[in-house]
């Protein structure tokens, strides 16, 4: 880390890419993971202010003339027509004819060819986006887009590929741009990251989904119940994910992209179906069945009912203001909790006022489920992450999806 240096040269860009490919398969978090998220963060950088973007929307670059001679909406007014032509040019709410593109060509000194150029249309909802600010760097390094050179000149291309193999907009613009359905995101996220991962869930999960067709109705408690005894395997994990595909639900990882604080979502595909995506950013035996049974809560009681589209989850915000959080988080934990253990067992039980280890490996063995899931539970209580740390399992979770495609 202390001999990363800036990039200002194409020469430090080149270098900088060249140790890009020797680090892409770091684990994250060892010191070569971290080098790899600097140096990705300065290319992706270096690049936004030195490749060329292409020509920018006409209302773009009126503004940005606007800005660059101090001018505000009406010293336009001479070149478009009035205060309320200006208002909807710069709105997009109108074209902009010949004549006030000759006119600003010849007084602003805008390019007539980017005056010209076809406005998106009105309806379009990837008009506004701005595909630079997208991972792309990144995620052709992890193969979720093409790798290409210069992905960052080409980062519509490459972003719109994944958007069509999420399900199209309509599929996956329901994943993230309603905010009222994913009160659980972390307001430190950023945004663009965690569209890109909710799009590669999307993605992941429509190329191959099970052969079973799903049923609403069928994510109830008693189901997560039956979900939650797996965990008592050796191999519970991958029993889980065969056990979802048999009742039509998709269980893909996909590993977090920096930036996004994320352990899970509940998305749904453009056929109904329902997806539960986890990160295992975690890898831990306790914070995975959790986050399953979380994210299948909302299924069973959220995205059956039509109680919003799409939750994404950072579940070390649930001690954060919990009297302020959205019921439907509160209600996804409360099935999620009882499905793992009983709030009568837990408030009757010895573990809860005296965590020993025996206590916790009888209580597991009572409620056939895995000891890490009764020591995460004392953990999260007594907010004490340093209790009990021999039974949660910690990086035995991710070997059993190694093969799973992300």
């Amino acid at each position: 880390m202390a001999g990363i240096n800036p990039i200002r040269t194409p020469a430090d860009h080149a270098a900088a890419l060249a140790r890009i490919d020797q680090l892409v398969d770091a684990e994250p978090g060892t010191p070569e993971g971290r080098e790899l998220d600097v140096l990705v963060d300065l290319v992706e950088l270096y690049e936004s202010k030195h490749e060329p973007m292409g020509n920018p929307s006409p209302v773009a670059a009126i503004e940005f003339r606007m800005e660059q001679a101090g001018l505000g909406q009406r010293d336009l007014v001479p070149f478009i027509g009035s205060r309320a032509k200006v208002s909807e040019i710069l709105s997009g709410k109108r074209a902009i004819t010949m004549p006030m593109a000759r006119a600003l060509h010849e007084h602003l000194g805008i390019p007539a060819e980017v005056l010209l150029r076809p406005a998106e249309p009105l309806d379009d909802p990837l008009a506004d986006i701005e595909w630079r600010r997208f991972p792309v760097r990144r995620m052709a390094k992890r193969g979720w887009v093409r790798s290409i050179p210069n992905p960052m000149a080409r980062a519509e291309e490459l972003m719109r590929d994944l958007i069509e193999r999420a399900g199209g907009w309509p599929v996956a613009g329901e994943a993230l741009y309603r905010k009222s359905n994913h009160p659980r995101a972390n307001a430190k996220a950023d945004q663009y990251a965690l569209k890109a991962w909710c799009w590669q869930a999307l993605a992941v999960a429509g190329t191959n989904p099970p052969a079973a067709s799903y049923a609403r109705g069928t994510v109830t408690l008693g189901f997560l119940q039956d979900v939650a005894r797996l965990s008592s395997s050796a191999d519970g994990p991958r029993f889980a994910r065969e056990l979802l595909a048999k009742r039509g639900v998709p269980l893909v990882i996909v590993p977090h992209l920096p930036k996004t604080y994320l352990d899970g979502a509940a998305l749904r595909l453009g056929d109904g179906r329902p997806v539960v995506a986890l990160t295992l950013r975690q890898d831990r035996i306790d914070n995975f069945w959790f986050c399953l049974l979380h994210e299948l809560a909302h299924v069973g009681r959220h995205l059956d009912n039509d109680d919003g589209s799409a939750f994404v989850d950072d579940l070390t915000l649930r001690t954060v203001n919990p009297d302020r959080q959205d019921p439907r988080e509160a209600e996804a934990d409360e099935w999620a909790e009882e499905a793992l253990v009983p709030a009568t067992v837990w408030q009757a039980s010895e573990v809860r006022r005296h965590p020993t280890p025996m206590a916790v490996v009888s209580l597991a063995t009572a409620l056939r489920v895995h000891p890490a899931v009764i020591a995460g539970r004392v953990r999260y209580e007594r907010q004490n992450y340093r209790l009990l740390s021999q039974f949660v399992g910690t990086g035995e979770v991710r070997r059993h999806f190694d093969s799973a495609p992300a």
